[in-house]
């Protein structure tokens, strides 16, 4: 379900650009951001997989920052904010005090080479990093947008791990991260032409 989120946001917010000929931040694309990184979070939970759900402990803030730029952060009801700031938080903190998880294990599996779980490792940072160039660019600014580096850090991470989906046969990200290229691509090229013109 967190993946197909994360690829809705995408697929509205390319048909959007696509219609308008520019690129587009739509309010949308916050909300299914926040909603799929918190699902994905559980997700890493019930998994005990502790390197999930750090992956997504910073985009989420991120994606609240930009609710809270888009002037929606405030139209959530005042618990559900505060909710959804501290779950994160509360969930490792009760992890790590009932022996969940181990800081040791985390980056070793003895399924995946080292080189290969290396790349794997990069591409996400470099997915991740999409977000932090977004949020910096949109702090500058002061209003959340979806800038040509975002696209190009995307691109580049999402060309890493469908290299690394192929070389570990593995269809989920394959399909998910494949699918993207398309649009990053797609979203390179229009945010180009509306630069010239």
């Amino acid at each position: 379900m967190a993946q197909l989120l994360f690829s809705g946001r995408m697929i509205i917010q390319w048909l959007l650009s696509e219609k308008s000929k520019k690129i587009i931040t739509p309010i949308t694309f916050w909300h299914l951001s926040l909603l799929a990184s918190f699902l994905l979070f559980v997700y890493g939970y019930l998994r005990n997989d502790f390197a999930i759900m750090m992956g997504q402990t910073l985009t989420y803030f991120i994606y609240i920052r930009n609710l809270q730029l888009q002037g929606e952060w405030g139209r959530f009801p005042k618990f559900f904010r505060v909710f959804l700031w501290i779950f994160p938080l509360l969930i490792v903190i009760y992890g790590f005090n009932n022996d969940q998880y181990d800081a040791a294990r985390l980056f070793r599996n003895e399924a995946i080479p080292f080189w290969l779980l290396l790349l794997g490792s990069l591409g996400q940072i470099i997915f991740t990093l999409r977000f932090i160039y977004q949020w910096v660019y949109s702090e500058r600014k002061k209003i959340s947008s979806l800038p040509l580096g975002f696209w190009l850090l995307s691109l580049l991470g999402s060309t890493i791990i469908v290299t690394y989906a192929i070389i570990r046969k593995d269809p989920v990200l394959l399909a998910g991260h494949g699918m993207g290229l398309i649009m990053y691509i797609r979203n390179i090229y229009i945010q180009r032409n509306e630069v010239k013109g």
